[in-house]
């Protein structure tokens, strides 16, 4: 038996509850893995909340990091040991699980596990956002909301190494600082300033060719205002809540708009790719022009805890619990 983490029906935090799931040998396919360190991401509050509706009971969280217990049969790439990480396989809140062995990535030496729990989703999830639904282009510059959540401070960086002008948006004067300290060169705090209007302000008029928006509902009708006639707005969160029925007249009016909504699966689908932004990830943190830092550590009895304070916007960074 294994302690997990699971909620019997939709709603807040306060319906997660620690429960003994059974833990079996690996069948084909398939490896067990000992969890060391778990990452906790806001697509974990939308699940247990229905707003993404899962088939219940359901053990919570979609990230982890730990060590191989046992390979199963046609395992070949991996074996007893070997540190390993993962995202896009629901229900990681867990001491140890099965987990198929096509998903999971070695973790080089260099990475610790916080780390590697800490980043596959975020650190993928900008890979995919700035290398493939837009190809940003040295000497561009672009918006990013939430610019001190874990996947903020991980794009600030990276998009600073790739000759990037990054404007970000935050809630409060310490996130401001926070977003500073890891690449933005311009930060607004938009519970004190109108984020559209500055934007039009820092570019002089010109605004933005792409526009990457995690919070959702209360950002959707600024952010569309801060791009160029034939830009693109990449909606891929919504911490303010989801963004309401919208009438697509909206994007020709103010100039031949894009919008797309994509998710980390849908770009990892493929084992290649997998392995090939994974590895892109970890080279860019072992490097150093990433880092990736743990800020807030909960017990894996916690999550309830750990979840509140995500959807309180009271972390920033990366947010684990540990078994």
């Amino acid at each position: 038996m294994a302690k997990a983490i699971r909620f019997h029906k939709h709603g807040g935090p306060e319906v997660l509850q620690v429960d003994d799931i059974p833990l079996a040998d690996p069948g084909p396919g398939q490896v067990r893995i000992k969890h060391t360190a778990i990452g906790v991401n806001f697509v974990d509050t939308y699940q247990r909340s229905g707003l993404y509706p899962m088939q219940l009971p359901m053990v919570a969280g979609n990230e982890a990091a730990g060590v191989v217990e046992a390979v199963g049969k046609g395992v070949k790439d991996l074996k007893a040991g070997d540190r390993i990480a993962y995202t896009g396989v629901p229900g990681s809140y867990c001491e140890a699980r099965l987990v198929p062995a096509d998903r999971m990535v070695k973790i080089p030496k260099g990475i610790s596990d916080e780390q590697a729990a800490s980043m596959m989703l975020k650190g993928m999830t900008v890979h995919y956002l700035i290398f493939s639904t837009y190809k940003v282009k040295k000497g561009e510059t672009v918006l990013w909301h939430a610019a001190a959540g874990g996947v903020g401070l991980i794009a600030g960086q990276w998009l600073k190494k790739l000759g990037v002008t990054t404007i970000g948006t935050v809630g409060s004067d310490d996130k401001a600082k926070l977003a500073k300290a890891h690449g933005y060169k311009h930060v607004i705090n938009y519970s004190t300033e109108n984020f559209a209007e500055r934007v039009k302000e820092i570019t002089k008029g010109k605004k933005l060719p792409v526009v990457y928006d995690a919070v959702g509902k209360s950002t959707w009708d600024g952010s569309l205002e801060c791009l160029q006639p034939r830009g693109l707005l990449v909606s891929f969160g919504n911490a303010s809540g989801a963004v309401p029925p919208v009438n697509l007249g909206i994007l020709s009016t103010k100039g031949s708009l894009y919008v797309t909504r994509p998710t980390l699966n849908t770009y990892v689908a493929a084992r290649e790719d997998l392995v090939k932004r994974a590895g892109d990830l970890f080279n860019a943190v072992k490097s150093g022009a990433v880092k990736i830092e743990t800020t807030q550590r909960y017990k894996l009895e916690e999550a309830a805890n750990a979840h509140r304070d995500l959807e309180g916007r009271k972390t920033t960074g990366s947010v684990v619990l540990i078994p």
